[in-house]
Protein backbone atom coordinates (compact mmCIF):
# COMPACT_ATOMS: atom_id res chain seq x y z
CA UNK A 1 0.00 0.00 0.00
CA UNK A 2 0.96 3.38 -0.97
CA UNK A 3 2.11 6.05 1.65
CA UNK A 4 -0.32 9.19 1.56
CA UNK A 5 2.51 11.00 0.70
CA UNK A 6 2.51 9.56 -2.46
CA UNK A 7 -1.24 9.12 -3.01
CA UNK A 8 -2.21 11.14 -6.31
CA UNK A 9 -4.71 14.03 -5.74
CA UNK A 10 -7.56 14.89 -7.25
CA UNK A 11 -7.32 18.50 -7.21
CA UNK A 12 -4.48 20.73 -9.42
CA UNK A 13 -3.64 24.69 -8.31
CA UNK A 14 -5.66 26.88 -11.04
CA UNK A 15 -1.98 27.79 -13.18
CA UNK A 16 -3.13 31.66 -13.98
CA UNK A 17 -3.11 32.35 -17.99
CA UNK A 18 -1.62 35.50 -19.06
CA UNK A 19 -2.59 35.65 -22.70
CA UNK A 20 -0.27 37.63 -25.19
CA UNK A 21 -1.40 40.81 -26.85
CA UNK A 22 -1.91 39.72 -30.78
CA UNK A 23 -3.64 41.29 -34.12
CA UNK A 24 -5.54 39.81 -36.71
CA UNK A 25 -8.90 39.19 -38.34
CA UNK A 26 -10.10 36.93 -35.33
CA UNK A 27 -8.81 39.55 -33.03
CA UNK A 28 -10.62 42.26 -35.07
CA UNK A 29 -14.18 40.50 -34.86
CA UNK A 30 -13.84 39.83 -31.51
CA UNK A 31 -12.97 43.77 -30.39
CA UNK A 32 -15.82 44.63 -32.40
CA UNK A 33 -18.34 41.96 -30.97
CA UNK A 34 -17.17 43.34 -27.46
CA UNK A 35 -17.66 46.76 -28.72
CA UNK A 36 -21.27 46.24 -29.74
CA UNK A 37 -22.15 43.76 -26.65
CA UNK A 38 -21.14 46.14 -24.30
CA UNK A 39 -22.77 49.25 -25.75
CA UNK A 40 -26.14 47.11 -26.23
CA UNK A 41 -26.11 45.99 -22.34
CA UNK A 42 -25.25 49.77 -21.09
CA UNK A 43 -27.03 52.03 -23.46
CA UNK A 44 -29.88 50.03 -24.03
CA UNK A 45 -31.97 50.82 -20.70
CA UNK A 46 -31.32 54.42 -21.16
CA UNK A 47 -33.20 54.43 -24.86
CA UNK A 48 -37.10 56.31 -24.86
CA UNK A 49 -40.17 55.12 -26.56
CA UNK A 50 -43.22 57.24 -26.43
CA UNK A 51 -46.18 55.09 -25.41
CA UNK A 52 -48.62 57.48 -24.49
CA UNK A 53 -49.16 59.30 -21.05
CA UNK A 54 -50.25 55.69 -19.54
CA UNK A 55 -47.33 53.62 -19.95
CA UNK A 56 -43.46 54.01 -19.38
CA UNK A 57 -41.36 55.30 -22.12
CA UNK A 58 -38.32 53.44 -21.75
CA UNK A 59 -38.13 51.37 -24.78
CA UNK A 60 -37.04 48.16 -23.16
CA UNK A 61 -38.62 47.29 -19.93
CA UNK A 62 -39.03 44.46 -17.73
CA UNK A 63 -41.96 46.06 -15.65
CA UNK A 64 -42.28 43.37 -12.43
CA UNK A 65 -44.61 45.48 -10.47
CA UNK A 66 -47.19 45.72 -13.15
CA UNK A 67 -46.05 42.40 -14.93
CA UNK A 68 -45.47 43.20 -18.33
CA UNK A 69 -42.83 43.34 -20.52
CA UNK A 70 -41.97 46.45 -23.03
CA UNK A 71 -39.98 46.10 -25.88
CA UNK A 72 -40.32 49.31 -28.21
CA UNK A 73 -43.46 49.06 -29.77
CA UNK A 74 -43.96 45.89 -28.07
CA UNK A 75 -45.72 45.22 -24.93
CA UNK A 76 -46.06 41.72 -23.58
CA UNK A 77 -48.45 40.89 -20.96
CA UNK A 78 -48.35 38.20 -18.03
CA UNK A 79 -50.91 35.72 -20.41
CA UNK A 80 -49.31 35.84 -23.24
CA UNK A 81 -46.17 34.65 -22.19
CA UNK A 82 -46.07 31.97 -24.82
CA UNK A 83 -43.98 34.77 -26.43
CA UNK A 84 -41.04 34.76 -24.09
CA UNK A 85 -40.57 31.05 -24.54
CA UNK A 86 -40.69 31.03 -28.28
CA UNK A 87 -38.05 33.58 -28.37
CA UNK A 88 -36.15 31.08 -25.69
CA UNK A 89 -36.42 28.31 -28.09
CA UNK A 90 -35.61 30.32 -31.04
CA UNK A 91 -32.34 31.20 -28.95
CA UNK A 92 -31.91 27.24 -28.34
CA UNK A 93 -32.62 26.66 -31.81
CA UNK A 94 -30.18 29.57 -33.01
CA UNK A 95 -27.15 28.37 -30.67
CA UNK A 96 -27.80 24.80 -31.70
CA UNK A 97 -27.40 26.15 -35.39
CA UNK A 98 -24.57 28.53 -34.84
CA UNK A 99 -22.61 25.12 -33.03
CA UNK A 100 -23.48 22.70 -35.95
CA UNK A 101 -21.88 25.12 -38.08
CA UNK A 102 -19.36 26.52 -36.74
CA UNK A 103 -18.54 25.13 -33.49
CA UNK A 104 -18.65 26.87 -30.15
CA UNK A 105 -18.42 30.78 -32.14
CA UNK A 106 -21.07 32.07 -29.40
CA UNK A 107 -18.50 31.16 -26.41
CA UNK A 108 -15.43 32.77 -28.86
CA UNK A 109 -17.37 36.33 -29.37
CA UNK A 110 -20.63 36.62 -27.71
CA UNK A 111 -20.76 34.86 -24.73
CA UNK A 112 -21.18 37.33 -21.43
CA UNK A 113 -17.97 35.18 -19.93
CA UNK A 114 -15.93 36.06 -22.48
CA UNK A 115 -17.05 39.52 -23.32
CA UNK A 116 -16.16 40.68 -19.73
CA UNK A 117 -13.31 38.27 -19.41
CA UNK A 118 -11.87 40.12 -22.38
CA UNK A 119 -12.69 43.40 -21.02
CA UNK A 120 -11.08 42.87 -17.66
CA UNK A 121 -8.08 41.48 -19.60
CA UNK A 122 -7.86 44.47 -21.69
CA UNK A 123 -7.43 46.77 -18.33
CA UNK A 124 -5.14 44.01 -16.89
CA UNK A 125 -2.84 44.42 -20.03
CA UNK A 126 -3.48 48.21 -19.97
CA UNK A 127 -2.25 48.83 -16.09
CA UNK A 128 0.66 45.66 -15.78
CA UNK A 129 1.82 44.98 -19.72
CA UNK A 130 1.53 42.26 -21.30
CA UNK A 131 1.94 38.62 -21.03
CA UNK A 132 5.85 38.92 -20.09
CA UNK A 133 5.41 42.14 -17.72
CA UNK A 134 2.50 40.59 -16.15
CA UNK A 135 4.10 37.25 -15.40
CA UNK A 136 7.15 38.76 -14.18
CA UNK A 137 4.58 41.13 -11.96
CA UNK A 138 2.49 37.94 -10.59
CA UNK A 139 6.00 36.32 -9.64
CA UNK A 140 6.86 39.76 -8.09
CA UNK A 141 6.99 39.87 -4.25
CA UNK A 142 4.45 41.98 -2.93
CA UNK A 143 6.18 45.83 -3.40
CA UNK A 144 5.04 49.16 -3.85
CA UNK A 145 5.04 48.97 -7.66
CA UNK A 146 3.02 45.33 -7.07
CA UNK A 147 0.17 47.09 -4.62
CA UNK A 148 -0.03 49.82 -6.71
CA UNK A 149 -0.93 48.08 -10.22
CA UNK A 150 -3.08 45.66 -8.64
CA UNK A 151 -5.38 48.70 -6.59
CA UNK A 152 -5.68 50.21 -9.55
CA UNK A 153 -6.15 47.17 -11.59
CA UNK A 154 -9.03 45.50 -9.24
CA UNK A 155 -10.32 49.34 -8.94
CA UNK A 156 -10.83 49.23 -12.21
CA UNK A 157 -12.00 46.13 -12.18
CA UNK A 158 -14.47 46.85 -9.57
CA UNK A 159 -15.96 49.73 -11.30
CA UNK A 160 -16.91 47.68 -14.44
CA UNK A 161 -18.52 45.16 -12.08
CA UNK A 162 -20.65 48.03 -10.47
CA UNK A 163 -21.56 49.15 -13.70
CA UNK A 164 -22.43 45.92 -15.11
CA UNK A 165 -25.23 45.40 -11.87
CA UNK A 166 -26.15 48.73 -12.36
CA UNK A 167 -27.28 48.27 -15.95
CA UNK A 168 -29.16 45.21 -14.84
CA UNK A 169 -31.53 46.53 -12.83
CA UNK A 170 -32.00 49.05 -14.90
CA UNK A 171 -33.60 47.42 -17.22
CA UNK A 172 -36.69 46.49 -14.52
CA UNK A 173 -37.62 50.07 -13.71
CA UNK A 174 -37.27 53.66 -15.21
CA UNK A 175 -33.45 53.95 -15.28
CA UNK A 176 -32.99 57.35 -14.90
CA UNK A 177 -35.45 57.50 -11.87
CA UNK A 178 -33.42 54.82 -10.01
CA UNK A 179 -30.13 56.24 -10.79
CA UNK A 180 -31.47 59.60 -9.44
CA UNK A 181 -32.88 57.26 -5.85
CA UNK A 182 -28.97 55.22 -5.84
CA UNK A 183 -27.08 58.70 -5.76
CA UNK A 184 -29.38 59.75 -3.05
CA UNK A 185 -29.75 56.44 -1.40
CA UNK A 186 -33.03 56.62 -1.54
CA UNK A 187 -33.81 52.96 -3.63
CA UNK A 188 -34.86 49.99 -2.28
CA UNK A 189 -32.89 47.48 -0.40
CA UNK A 190 -33.63 45.14 -3.33
CA UNK A 191 -31.81 47.20 -5.83
CA UNK A 192 -28.69 47.81 -3.77
CA UNK A 193 -28.57 43.75 -2.99
CA UNK A 194 -28.89 43.13 -6.77
CA UNK A 195 -25.79 45.62 -7.06
CA UNK A 196 -23.31 44.15 -5.28
CA UNK A 197 -24.30 40.53 -5.88
CA UNK A 198 -23.67 41.08 -9.51
CA UNK A 199 -20.89 43.23 -9.23
CA UNK A 200 -18.98 40.65 -6.89
CA UNK A 201 -19.92 37.69 -9.55
CA UNK A 202 -18.75 40.28 -12.17
CA UNK A 203 -15.62 40.76 -10.54
CA UNK A 204 -14.74 37.72 -9.49
CA UNK A 205 -15.35 35.84 -12.93
CA UNK A 206 -14.51 37.65 -15.45
CA UNK A 207 -10.90 38.94 -12.97
CA UNK A 208 -9.98 35.50 -11.55
CA UNK A 209 -12.12 32.62 -12.41
CA UNK A 210 -12.10 32.94 -15.98
CA UNK A 211 -11.59 30.12 -18.49
CA UNK A 212 -12.96 28.08 -15.17
CA UNK A 213 -16.12 28.90 -15.38
CA UNK A 214 -15.75 27.78 -19.32
CA UNK A 215 -14.20 24.40 -18.52
CA UNK A 216 -16.09 23.45 -15.03
CA UNK A 217 -18.90 25.73 -14.47
CA UNK A 218 -20.56 26.37 -17.75
CA UNK A 219 -22.35 22.96 -19.37
CA UNK A 220 -22.57 23.79 -23.30
CA UNK A 221 -18.77 22.66 -23.58
CA UNK A 222 -20.33 19.27 -22.68
CA UNK A 223 -24.03 19.31 -24.59
CA UNK A 224 -21.55 20.93 -27.67
CA UNK A 225 -20.66 17.38 -29.14
CA UNK A 226 -24.38 16.72 -29.85
CA UNK A 227 -24.08 19.59 -31.85
CA UNK A 228 -21.48 18.82 -34.19
CA UNK A 229 -20.35 16.21 -37.05
CA UNK A 230 -17.89 15.72 -38.99
CA UNK A 231 -18.40 18.57 -41.41
CA UNK A 232 -19.23 21.25 -38.63
CA UNK A 233 -16.27 23.44 -39.25
CA UNK A 234 -14.07 24.32 -35.96
CA UNK A 235 -10.08 25.35 -35.40
CA UNK A 236 -7.68 22.82 -35.87
CA UNK A 237 -4.03 22.16 -36.36
CA UNK A 238 -2.63 20.85 -39.74
CA UNK A 239 -0.33 18.27 -38.29
CA UNK A 240 0.27 16.93 -41.59
CA UNK A 241 2.26 20.30 -42.65
CA UNK A 242 3.53 21.04 -39.34
CA UNK A 243 4.84 18.07 -38.37
CA UNK A 244 7.89 17.37 -37.47
CA UNK A 245 8.32 20.65 -35.41
CA UNK A 246 11.43 22.27 -35.11
CA UNK A 247 13.79 25.16 -36.85
CA UNK A 248 13.21 25.51 -40.55
CA UNK A 249 17.21 25.21 -40.60
CA UNK A 250 16.76 21.33 -40.29
CA UNK A 251 15.78 19.23 -43.04
CA UNK A 252 12.64 17.43 -43.20
CA UNK A 253 11.01 19.66 -40.55
CA UNK A 254 7.53 20.52 -40.99
CA UNK A 255 6.15 24.22 -40.71
CA UNK A 256 5.83 25.02 -37.37
CA UNK A 257 8.59 25.97 -35.33
CA UNK A 258 7.16 25.22 -32.11
CA UNK A 259 7.50 29.11 -31.16
CA UNK A 260 4.18 28.62 -28.98
CA UNK A 261 2.63 31.64 -30.00
CA UNK A 262 -0.65 29.65 -30.29
CA UNK A 263 -0.36 28.59 -26.80
CA UNK A 264 0.66 32.21 -25.77
CA UNK A 265 -2.02 33.75 -26.85
CA UNK A 266 -5.16 31.61 -25.69
CA UNK A 267 -7.07 33.11 -23.03
CA UNK A 268 -7.68 29.41 -22.16
CA UNK A 269 -4.08 28.61 -21.99
CA UNK A 270 -4.80 25.05 -24.17
CA UNK A 271 -2.74 24.05 -27.34
CA UNK A 272 -4.39 23.72 -30.18
CA UNK A 273 -1.59 21.30 -31.52
CA UNK A 274 -2.60 18.52 -29.39
CA UNK A 275 -6.34 18.61 -30.65
CA UNK A 276 -9.68 19.40 -29.86
CA UNK A 277 -10.15 19.92 -26.59
CA UNK A 278 -13.16 20.80 -24.27
CA UNK A 279 -11.83 23.81 -23.00
CA UNK A 280 -10.73 25.22 -26.22
CA UNK A 281 -14.01 28.11 -27.20
CA UNK A 282 -12.73 28.87 -30.75
CA UNK A 283 -12.25 32.54 -30.45
CA UNK A 284 -9.31 32.24 -33.25
CA UNK A 285 -7.04 34.14 -31.55
CA UNK A 286 -4.45 31.20 -32.37
CA UNK A 287 -4.92 31.85 -35.92
CA UNK A 288 -4.03 35.10 -35.63
CA UNK A 289 -0.76 34.30 -34.17
CA UNK A 290 0.25 31.45 -36.19
CA UNK A 291 -0.64 33.34 -39.43
CA UNK A 292 1.47 35.88 -38.28
CA UNK A 293 4.50 34.17 -37.60
CA UNK A 294 4.04 31.64 -41.16
CA UNK A 295 4.05 35.72 -42.43
CA UNK A 296 7.44 35.94 -40.95
CA UNK A 297 8.87 32.73 -42.06
CA UNK A 298 7.31 32.67 -45.52
CA UNK A 299 5.14 30.03 -45.03
CA UNK A 300 1.58 29.38 -46.40
CA UNK A 301 -1.02 30.85 -43.79
CA UNK A 302 -3.58 28.84 -42.10
CA UNK A 303 -1.21 26.17 -40.50
CA UNK A 304 -3.86 26.40 -37.80
CA UNK A 305 -7.21 27.74 -39.35
CA UNK A 306 -10.84 26.70 -39.36
CA UNK A 307 -11.60 23.40 -40.84
CA UNK A 308 -14.08 19.91 -40.82
CA UNK A 309 -12.72 16.29 -39.97
CA UNK A 310 -14.23 15.96 -43.61
CA UNK A 311 -11.96 18.17 -44.91
CA UNK A 312 -8.83 17.05 -43.08
CA UNK A 313 -9.48 13.56 -44.73
CA UNK A 314 -9.62 14.69 -48.28
CA UNK A 315 -6.21 17.11 -47.40
CA UNK A 316 -4.22 14.21 -45.90
CA UNK A 317 -4.92 12.80 -49.25
CA UNK A 318 -3.96 15.32 -51.13
CA UNK A 319 -7.54 16.37 -52.48
CA UNK A 320 -8.67 20.20 -52.69
CA UNK A 321 -11.24 21.16 -49.22
CA UNK A 322 -14.74 21.73 -49.60
CA UNK A 323 -15.82 24.88 -49.74
CA UNK A 324 -17.53 26.99 -46.75
CA UNK A 325 -20.95 26.96 -47.92
CA UNK A 326 -20.80 23.06 -48.67
CA UNK A 327 -20.03 23.13 -44.98
CA UNK A 328 -22.84 25.22 -43.53
CA UNK A 329 -25.78 24.36 -45.78
CA UNK A 330 -26.08 21.31 -45.01
CA UNK A 331 -29.14 19.19 -43.64
CA UNK A 332 -28.56 19.71 -40.09
CA UNK A 333 -27.79 22.91 -40.65
CA UNK A 334 -31.16 23.75 -42.70
CA UNK A 335 -33.30 21.85 -40.25
CA UNK A 336 -32.38 24.18 -37.73
CA UNK A 337 -32.76 26.96 -39.70
CA UNK A 338 -36.46 25.61 -40.65
CA UNK A 339 -37.29 25.23 -37.08
CA UNK A 340 -35.87 28.60 -36.01
CA UNK A 341 -37.59 30.33 -38.65
CA UNK A 342 -40.99 28.75 -38.07
CA UNK A 343 -40.96 30.05 -35.07
CA UNK A 344 -40.08 33.28 -35.63
CA UNK A 345 -42.58 33.45 -38.41
CA UNK A 346 -45.32 32.05 -35.51
CA UNK A 347 -44.15 34.38 -32.72
CA UNK A 348 -44.65 37.58 -35.48
CA UNK A 349 -48.11 36.20 -37.17
CA UNK A 350 -49.41 35.68 -33.25
CA UNK A 351 -48.06 39.09 -32.43
CA UNK A 352 -50.16 40.54 -35.30
CA UNK A 353 -53.07 38.51 -34.87
CA UNK A 354 -53.19 39.01 -31.20
CA UNK A 355 -56.73 41.05 -29.77
CA UNK A 356 -56.31 44.17 -27.80
CA UNK A 357 -58.71 42.87 -25.21
CA UNK A 358 -59.54 39.92 -23.07
CA UNK A 359 -61.69 37.83 -20.77
CA UNK A 360 -61.27 35.16 -18.17
CA UNK A 361 -64.31 33.77 -16.57
CA UNK A 362 -64.41 31.81 -13.90
CA UNK A 363 -67.90 30.36 -12.99
CA UNK A 364 -68.59 30.93 -8.63
CA UNK A 365 -68.68 27.15 -6.93
CA UNK A 366 -69.54 28.58 -3.58
CA UNK A 367 -72.55 28.01 -4.13
CA UNK A 368 -73.14 26.64 -7.55
CA UNK A 369 -76.10 28.11 -8.20
CA UNK A 370 -78.89 29.81 -5.76
CA UNK A 371 -82.71 29.83 -6.38
CA UNK A 372 -84.70 33.07 -5.94
CA UNK A 373 -87.60 33.86 -4.64
CA UNK A 374 -89.63 33.06 -7.64
CA UNK A 375 -88.03 29.47 -8.47
CA UNK A 376 -85.66 31.63 -10.96
CA UNK A 377 -81.93 29.88 -10.71
CA UNK A 378 -79.26 32.22 -11.07
CA UNK A 379 -75.87 31.53 -11.14
CA UNK A 380 -72.44 33.97 -10.71
CA UNK A 381 -69.61 34.35 -12.43
CA UNK A 382 -66.49 36.12 -12.08
CA UNK A 383 -65.03 37.89 -15.39
CA UNK A 384 -61.18 39.71 -15.13
CA UNK A 385 -61.12 41.89 -18.32
CA UNK A 386 -58.26 43.08 -20.04
CA UNK A 387 -57.87 46.65 -21.86
CA UNK A 388 -54.48 46.44 -23.74
CA UNK A 389 -55.22 49.90 -25.57
CA UNK A 390 -53.56 53.06 -24.47
CA UNK A 391 -56.73 54.50 -23.33
CA UNK A 392 -59.90 53.73 -21.66
CA UNK A 393 -62.27 50.92 -23.32
CA UNK A 394 -65.85 50.46 -22.76
CA UNK A 395 -66.70 46.85 -23.03
CA UNK A 396 -70.15 45.39 -23.59
CA UNK A 397 -71.00 41.92 -22.33
CA UNK A 398 -73.29 39.94 -23.80
CA UNK A 399 -74.37 35.71 -23.66
CA UNK A 400 -75.01 33.49 -26.31
CA UNK A 401 -76.58 30.12 -25.82
CA UNK A 402 -79.60 27.45 -26.70
CA UNK A 403 -81.60 28.24 -23.15
CA UNK A 404 -83.37 31.85 -22.58
CA UNK A 405 -80.68 33.34 -19.92
CA UNK A 406 -80.72 36.88 -18.85
CA UNK A 407 -77.61 38.93 -17.71
CA UNK A 408 -76.83 41.57 -15.30
CA UNK A 409 -73.76 43.11 -14.18
CA UNK A 410 -72.42 44.00 -10.70
CA UNK A 411 -72.78 47.32 -9.97
CA UNK A 412 -72.93 48.60 -13.59
CA UNK A 413 -76.00 50.13 -15.32
CA UNK A 414 -76.88 47.65 -18.54
CA UNK A 415 -74.50 45.63 -19.72
CA UNK A 416 -71.64 47.86 -20.55
CA UNK A 417 -68.11 48.65 -18.35
CA UNK A 418 -65.28 51.40 -18.53
CA UNK A 419 -61.66 48.84 -18.27
CA UNK A 420 -58.96 51.36 -17.87
CA UNK A 421 -55.81 51.80 -20.02
CA UNK A 422 -53.54 49.22 -19.55
CA UNK A 423 -55.28 47.40 -17.21
CA UNK A 424 -57.03 44.00 -15.79
CA UNK A 425 -60.42 44.62 -14.14
CA UNK A 426 -62.31 42.16 -12.27
CA UNK A 427 -66.44 41.86 -12.91
CA UNK A 428 -68.85 40.01 -11.40
CA UNK A 429 -71.83 38.47 -13.98
CA UNK A 430 -74.93 37.34 -12.48
CA UNK A 431 -76.69 34.51 -15.42
CA UNK A 432 -80.40 33.58 -14.52
CA UNK A 433 -82.79 30.80 -15.78
CA UNK A 434 -86.87 31.43 -15.61
CA UNK A 435 -88.45 28.53 -13.56
CA UNK A 436 -90.07 27.01 -16.52
CA UNK A 437 -86.31 27.21 -18.37
CA UNK A 438 -85.24 24.11 -19.85
CA UNK A 439 -81.88 25.86 -17.99
CA UNK A 440 -83.32 25.60 -14.78
CA UNK A 441 -83.68 22.11 -14.14
CA UNK A 442 -80.95 20.33 -16.32
CA UNK A 443 -77.59 19.21 -15.18
CA UNK A 444 -75.28 21.91 -17.62
CA UNK A 445 -76.21 24.04 -20.54
CA UNK A 446 -73.41 25.35 -22.32
CA UNK A 447 -73.01 28.75 -23.16
CA UNK A 448 -70.75 31.48 -24.45
CA UNK A 449 -69.76 34.87 -23.01
CA UNK A 450 -68.90 37.48 -25.37
CA UNK A 451 -67.37 41.08 -24.94
CA UNK A 452 -67.34 43.46 -27.62
CA UNK A 453 -65.22 46.62 -27.25
CA UNK A 454 -67.40 49.50 -28.09
CA UNK A 455 -66.63 51.35 -31.61
CA UNK A 456 -64.37 48.64 -32.88
CA UNK A 457 -64.28 45.18 -34.27
CA UNK A 458 -62.43 43.70 -31.60
CA UNK A 459 -64.65 41.01 -29.91
CA UNK A 460 -63.70 38.13 -27.96
CA UNK A 461 -65.93 35.01 -26.22
CA UNK A 462 -64.95 32.68 -23.15
CA UNK A 463 -67.24 29.41 -23.32
CA UNK A 464 -68.62 27.87 -19.82
CA UNK A 465 -71.63 26.52 -18.34
CA UNK A 466 -74.73 26.98 -16.76
CA UNK A 467 -75.23 24.96 -13.53
CA UNK A 468 -79.23 23.98 -12.65
CA UNK A 469 -80.90 21.92 -10.25
CA UNK A 470 -80.01 18.64 -11.19
CA UNK A 471 -75.93 19.64 -10.81
CA UNK A 472 -74.33 17.01 -8.74
CA UNK A 473 -71.73 18.09 -6.89
CA UNK A 474 -68.52 16.02 -5.92
CA UNK A 475 -68.65 15.92 -2.27
CA UNK A 476 -65.52 17.86 -2.09
CA UNK A 477 -67.04 20.87 -3.40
Amino acid sequence: MSSPETEPTLYATREPIFPRRVKGNFRTLKWWFMGIALGIYYITPWLRWDRGPSLPDQAVLIDMANRRFFFFMIEIWPHEFYFIAGLLIMAGLGLFLFTSAAGRVWCGYACPQTVWTDLFILVERWVEGDRNARIRLFRQKWDGEKIRKRAIKWTIWFLIGLATGGAWIFYFTDAPTLLRNLVTLQAHPIAYTTMLVLTLTTFFFGGFAREQICIYACPWPRIQAAMMDEDTLTIGYRDWRGEPRGKQSVAGNGDCIDCLACVNVCPMGIDIRNGQQLACITCGLCIDACNDVMDKIGKPRDLIGYLALTDETRERAGLPRKSVWAHVFRLRTMVYTALWSAVGIGLIVALFLRSPIDVNVTPVRNPTYVTLSDGSIRNAYDLRLRNMHGADARFTITVTSDANLTMALEGAEGLTVTVPANETMSQRVYLTAAPDSPAAVEDKTDLRIWVEELGTTNRVHHDTIFNGTDTEEDDDD
